[in-house]
């Protein structure tokens, strides 16, 4: 890219710079205070994607950075704009996802003045560092370059996470100099410990049953974990944003149900680019508080992000990418380790095990084994907080490559799924995509059928319509003498709704006609909706087998 000044709009500068790194759709909604960064846009090869709420644009671009590991972009105005988004960047930053936020500001000469102008927030940026991983203002198109790039470095590099930018709305208007860099190289690694490394291959040439649990910093490390775990014959699981890492079908890949089925006599545990919620704040007597593990196996984590290590104390702490790490323990451990020749045995008795906690499950279980039997092994599954999504949990539905998975994470954003599907099969206009929500998560973004028709995005969405917050109702009927409030639901006929917004659609009942119903839609390559007509209350708790207090072999026989 030829570097010359330029007399450039802010607006302009801005949109060049994203250019400049990478950006190709951009996701957003159009308001007073950044219509010239719209305008800038106009003739560009940038594809523009507007969605009918605001939080959407921002899920959208979720969806689009956790299924290709690139930013997601997205626009919206301040404000109220920047704070409909909140919670999906609240989310983003939640589950490690590389997303940047272009955004307006009052004009200049109202910065701190506390007049009311409109959208105006005491501090917008100092609001948005409260939660995401950055944020600031570009004062000048002159200035747009170095800071753009340097908000799409900090987004994807070391643990990613959200980054806003915005600009005065004078600022974006007026013309000035302006020079568009190239973009910035990737922020390096952190500088790797080998004495670090070389007490995990100590602690690892003594496990007898190892584990590996991966979190979102594993999903661009497959072949480096792969390679570990071959080495240690240790299985591989995960329990949300990692899951994918290694197959679910390979020999060493088992989801939560299985794990823990394992858990109790594993002896070192390696946890990569993982909070590992799953074995130490949900498993039976794992479940602990501590700053460090007060039971259990030996820890070794590996994460690039140092914090995590005061957060959670390890024996043996590895600050690294986790395909450096990976990698180094691997070489060093070809030659000094035996694998456990059961191992393979007791990990293949773990599977069916789980295999058979799932028919519990039900009808959950059978709808996705379903939906498993049509999707590629690279198409993309986008649950929602819903019964059948938290049974995906489980490992129910298997998950077999990585980035084919986006959950919530932590924040357990209800409304994400249906969004966040739109931006994925965006990203992915070639792989098949579904969302898998339920009556009430779907209606958080119902109006964003509309955006599936305007642009043609052909994401299959099924609606698991159970008339309720399924899990409000249980709660409200198990634990407060079923006082029920707010957890029924009178919903529209789906099938009129989306066809009205010009969406295919369709209704059933049984698993059997879900494939085919599916199958159909996959192969017709356009927006569509299936509805799965439940009665209320008929779904089979998956929670027992989220938060698991023994064996699931031990569950079984109870």
């Amino acid at each position: 890219m030829s570097v010359r000044e330029q007399n450039l709009t802010g607006g302009q500068a801005i949109v060049e710079a994203a250019r400049a790194n990478g950006l190709t759709t951009l996701f957003g909604v159009p308001g007073a205070q950044i219509y010239p960064l719209f305008d800038a846009l106009h003739g560009t090869d940038v594809t523009v994607i507007v969605p009918r709420h605001e939080q959407a644009a921002a899920y959208m671009a979720m969806g689009y950075a956790k299924s290709t590991g690139r930013p997601g972009v997205f626009s919206v105005v301040p404000g109220p704009g920047v704070l409909n988004a909140a919670a999906a960047m609240c989310t983003a930053m939640g589950n490690c996802t590389p997303l940047v936020c272009l955004t307006g500001q009052v004009p200049s000469s109202f910065l701190g003045r506390g007049r009311g102008h409109l959208h105006e927030l005491p501090d917008q940026a100092a609001t948005l560092r409260t939660f995401i991983k950055g944020a600031w203002r570009v004062d000048s198109p002159g200035d747009a370059s170095k800071l753009v790039n340097k908000a799409f470095r900090e987004a994807a590099g070391g643990r990613p996470g959200p980054i806003a930018v915005e600009m005065c709305w004078d600022t974006m208007a007026a013309k000035a100099p302006a020079v568009i860099e190239a973009a910035d190289p990737p922020l390096a690694e952190p500088p790797i410990n080998l004495d670090a490394i070389e007490a995990a291959v100590r602690l690892l040439t003594t496990a007898v049953r190892p584990m590996i649990m991966c979190g979102a910093g594993a999903q661009h490390a497959a072949p480096e974990v792969r390679a570990l775990a071959e080495t240690l014959q240790a299985p591989v699981t995960a329990f949300r944003s990692g899951r994918g890492v290694v197959a679910e079908d390979h020999p060493l890949g088992i989801a939560s149900v299985a794990a823990r089925e394992l858990w109790d006599d594993v002896d070192v545990l390696v946890g990569i680019g993982s909070r590992l919620e799953m074995p130490y704040l949900r498993w039976g007597d794992a479940m602990q508080y501590e700053r460090k593990p007060v039971r259990g196996p030996k820890l070794i984590r590996i994460d690039i992000d140092a914090a995590e290590m005061s957060r959670f104390v390890p024996d043996v702490a590895i600050v690294a990418d986790s395909v450096t790490a990976c990698r180094l323990l691997a070489e060093r451990l070809q030659s000094r380790v035996r694998p456990n020749p059961e191992r393979a045995a007791e990990i293949a008795v773990a599977k069916r095990i789980a295999d058979a906690a799932f028919e519990r499950i039900q009808p959950q279980a059978s709808f996705l084994q379903a939906i498993r039997a049509v999707l590629p092994r690279d198409g993309v599954l986008v649950p929602e907080l819903s019964q059948v999504g938290f049974t995906t949990y489980t490992g129910a539905f298997p998950i077999l490559a990585p980035r084919t998975y986006i959950s919530e994470g932590f924040q357990g954003t209800l409304g994400f799924g249906f969004p966040t599907a739109l931006g994925a099969k965006v990203a992915n206009p070639d792989k098949a995509v579904v969302s898998v929500t339920g009556d009430g998560g779907f209606m958080f973004g119902v109006q964003e059928l509309a955006t599936a028709a305007q642009y043609g995005i052909g994401l299959v969405t099924i609606v698991f319509n159970n008339h309720s917050f399924a899990n409000v109702l249980r709660d409200q009927e198990l634990q407060y003498g079923g006082r029920i409030i707010g957890s029924r639901f009178q919903n529209p006929d789906f099938l009129r709704l989306a066809e009205s917004f010009g969406v295919a659609a369709r209704r059933v009942v049984e698993p059997r006609e879900l494939q085919r119903a599916l199958e159909d839609e996959l192969a017709a390559a356009r927006p569509a909706l299936i509805e799965v007509a439940l009665q209320p209350g008929s779904e089979v708790s998956p929670w027992p087998y989220i938060h698991m207090r023994r064996r699931p072999s031990e569950t079984l026989r109870a």
